[in-house]
């Protein structure tokens, strides 16, 4: 870190560091001397206009001399500065034509500044290697939101700015990687980038890579990694892309040459055996779902999918939170132990379980209902069990245009 530098931190936490030393920004985000700062430091070029800084700092707030408060807030600013080390011969915070700036003999280093730079640099240069080189240096760059997309209008509005470039410099460095054929970088791009932005689709890059390299087990270890953390904290699966890539890896498997009874007792082998029904990921249940719906065109089978939902004392569903999530994994078991060992279960998102019922009558399925809902209610508690059914036959029948009148 170079000395007598001011380093300042944007993305994500907001921090000052002068020559090694953190300055306390405050307990919390909100604090004068954080906004101050923040504005001051980001727009040191172009300076700030006091009215702007006024509306920032003390928001809304009805104060009989808001300029006086404000030259408050400066002159405690610049001594909470001087007091963590900065000179203070010097006026740090300078005002001219009615704007704040940021004092010239103190250099400074932004976090957001150096990505957009590097991103510049990036999109001037002719050469493919050192293009990569600067896209991923300006990724690294970016480690959350700006400001953590705090409520001040200007700060929402760069930290959408600075996702946009940052989104722009991980998809141009995974084209760079693509064309390289360096899977390697890009499964390392892809962690990186989900790491920087979660939940935001990123892990499509890393299952690209995984499957691009021929490595089906860690893909699909991945894909289930992926597919849970989605649904612990979102509620829904990944993207049909990622879904697509697990397509693709199913294409790519090949087995060496084997003997009939070899490759059954393969495919037989579950790596866990479970007294009740069939708990898979969303993938595996939808090929299961496709299959049955095909075998179901023959007549041959009535079967049922079932929509199980956690709900509250009026019939809501849940909201999210550690006890929906240990209500979720209770009705999962409870699901588990009153269905067949041929019938489907996965578990589709937060406080909810899609159950494929085979071979079955809807009065069944109701006699299903009524053992989960005994299985799952605990000490006369109001939580429920809310249910939903259709055929499978009927809606194929519909979906081919075949249904009645």
């Amino acid at each position: 870190m170079e000395k007598n530098v001011l380093n300042v931190h944007m993305f994500g936490r907001f921090s000052l560091n002068w020559n090694g030393k953190e300055i306390m920004t405050g307990k919390t985000r909100e604090s004068q001397f954080s906004y101050l700062m923040q504005m001051v430091l980001h727009y040191r070029r172009e300076g700030v206009p006091r009215e702007e800084i006024k509306a920032v700092v003390f928001e809304e707030r009805d104060l009989e001399n808001v300029n006086h408060a404000l030259r408050s807030v400066i002159y405690n600013a610049r001594k909470k500065l001087t007091a963590a080390g900065m000179p203070g011969d010097i006026s740090l915070i300078e005002q001219r034509d009615g704007r704040y700036y940021w004092t010239r003999q103190i250099p400074v280093v932004e976090d957001a500044w150096e990505m957009e730079r590097l991103a510049g640099e990036a999109g001037a240069e002719a050469d493919p290697g050192r293009r990569l080189s600067l896209y991923l240096q300006a990724c690294r760059t970016y480690t959350g939101d700006f400001l953590n997309a705090q409520g001040a209008v200007w700060a929402a509005q760069e930290a959408r700015r600075y996702h946009g470039l940052f989104c722009s410099c991980v998809e141009r460095a995974a084209q760079l990687l693509r064309e390289a054929r360096d899977y390697e970088g890009l499964e390392e791009l892809g962690k990186m980038a989900a790491g920087a932005d979660p939940l935001a689709d990123w892990e499509t890059l890393t299952m690209e890579a995984l499957v691009s390299a021929g490595k089906p087990l860690e893909a699909r270890k991945f894909y289930n990694d992926t597919l849970e953390l989605y649904l612990k904290e979102q509620g829904f699966t990944p993207s049909g892309k990622m879904r697509d890539m697990v397509h693709r890896l199913g294409q790519q498997m090949e087995h060496s040459y084997g003997v009939l009874d070899e490759i059954q007792r393969e495919l037989a082998q579950e790596k866990e055996l479970y007294p009740g029904g069939y708990l898979c990921p969303y993938p595996v249940f939808l090929g299961i779902y496709q299959m049955v719906q095909r075998m179901s065109e023959r007549g041959g089978q009535s079967v049922y999918l079932m929509l199980c939902t956690v709900v509250d004392s009026k019939g809501n569903p849940m909201e999210e939170g550690a006890r929906l999530e240990e209500l979720s994994q209770r009705l999962g078991e409870s699901i588990r132990r009153s269905v067949r060992r041929s019938d489907v279960i996965n578990r589709y998102g937060k406080g909810q379980y899609l159950v494929l019922l085979v071979n079955t009558t809807l009065e069944d399925c109701s006699v299903v209902q009524r053992r989960i809902t005994r299985d799952f209610t605990v000490n006369r508690q109001r939580i429920g069990v809310q249910y939903h059914v259709s055929s499978v036959e009927r809606q194929l029948g519909e979906a081919l245009g075949l249904s009645d009148g």
